[in-house]
């Protein structure tokens, strides 16, 4: 039985469906990036793919194609992630295992509950954007239409793993934990963070 989720999800720009070291995406929605990248990459590894080596220049011509600058948000635009992230956790009761808020992508661990995952990482991704709007933080803020929606700033879909035992659940929640750390920065502490306890799952 799945008890939980390693979900990754990121900001747009940083990981493009064509990116020559794998992808979560099954097509290319922009021609502009078809055309600079060939297919999409889908790949089934569950392990880490940032650090494989590969074609670095093809992968940043790519970028080039992008119709708006990748996102990397600031510690100030984080922080309103974190709101967001708390709001809905406290509105569900979502348990949430571990988190690490990254400039351009975000690792959680979470339990099992009654909505898929998919359902849980999208409505995650609009309560950071409605914080990210109320507090006039908003990456594309200067993109929208006066009385509109700025462009999304988060990239579709997301990557996850899922957790059948309580020996994975921990190396899930260390391996999340570390992830600011491994990337130079201070480890991260959030209130809407759960301890893992193995009994109450």
């Amino acid at each position: 039985m799945v008890l939980g989720y390693h979900v990754i999800f990121s900001t747009y720009g940083f990981w493009l469906p064509n990116d020559p070291r794998g992808s979560w995406s099954e097509f290319v929605g922009a021609w502009e990036l078809f055309v600079a990248g060939g297919q999409a990459t889908k790949t089934t590894e569950s392990r880490s793919l940032a650090y494989d080596p590969h074609d670095r220049s093809k992968r940043l011509a790519v970028k080039r194609e992008l119709a708006r600058p990748p996102v990397k948000f600031t510690g100030i635009q984080a922080r309103a992630v974190v709101h967001g992230f708390r709001d809905y956790v406290a509105r569900t009761g979502l348990r949430v295992w571990a988190c690490a808020i990254m400039p351009d992508h975000v690792h959680l661990v979470v339990e099992r509950s009654s909505s898929p995952i998919e359902r849980v990482v999208q409505r995650l991704k609009g309560a950071a954007t409605h914080a990210l709007i109320a507090e006039n933080l908003h990456p594309f803020a200067n993109l929208a239409n006066p009385g509109e929606l700025p462009p999304k700033c988060w990239a579709r879909g997301e990557w996850k793993v899922f957790i059948f035992d309580a020996e994975h659940i921990a190396s899930a929640i260390q391996y999340v934990e570390n992830n600011p750390v491994k990337d130079g920065r201070p480890p991260q502490r959030w209130s809407f963070v759960t301890p893992y306890n193995p009994s109450a799952v």
